[in-house]
């Protein structure tokens, strides 16, 4: 089994009845990158004088970017989270900027937090000014496309349940993430993240 299929399979082993697959439509990079979404934070990310988030009290939705290499954790950090354990040796972390819904958080261009992942596992958690939320993937719509250099793009959506935050979010419980997702798996043996997250309340 190569390095795609395990983390394709790993994230949804947690599949259960109550969160059937949605069947949602493969997007492809161009697609992703051209899209809406995708499209915006492209402007934003190459116009600095237009990089300013919307920020509220109370989001109902938050919109954040996850950007950059992957590092592994050795000892992380305690985020407050029952279910989560970033010191276990199974986590991986990369960097969060803020696009909409982050308190304070205003410029596109700086990060505003940690996201830490399994790629053997199906958890993650974000760690955000005032709060942290856990996660749990729940289905996953990728495709792989070969990059020409010996590693891989794993593209396409994965689908989320949020069974636990703290702080500020602790009202996103029981809601969702969508993760418009473009993984580049590289030769090396490092994964390089470009991923949209639209996160809502129930």
């Amino acid at each position: 089994m190569d390095r795609v299929d395990e983390v394709r399979r790993t994230r949804i082993e947690g599949i259960t009845e109550d969160s059937p697959p949605t069947g949602r439509t493969v997007i492809s990079r161009r697609a992703a990158l051209g899209g809406a979404v995708g499209g915006a934070l492209v402007t934003l990310l190459a116009r600095p004088e237009l990089a300013s988030a919307r920020a509220s009290s109370e989001p109902a939705t938050l919109v954040v970017l996850l950007r950059g290499l992957y590092q592994p954790v050795v000892d992380g950090p305690d985020l407050g989270l029952s279910k989560i354990d970033l010191s276990d040796g199974s986590y991986s972390t990369t960097k969060i900027y803020p696009v909409s819904g982050v308190k304070n958080q205003t410029d596109v261009l700086v990060s505003c937090g940690d996201f830490y992942t399994q790629f053997e596992g199906n958890k993650c958690a974000y760690d955000l000014p005032g709060g942290a939320i856990a996660m749990r993937f729940t289905d996953s719509n990728t495709e792989e496309v070969d990059d020409g250099s010996g590693g891989t793009y794993l593209q396409g959506t994965w689908e989320l349940k949020i069974p636990e935050a703290t702080g500020r979010y602790q009202k996103f419980v029981g809601g969702h993430n969508t993760m418009v997702d473009d993984l580049h798996l590289l030769a090396s043996g490092d994964a390089d993240e470009f991923c949209v997250c639209l996160i809502s309340r129930p």
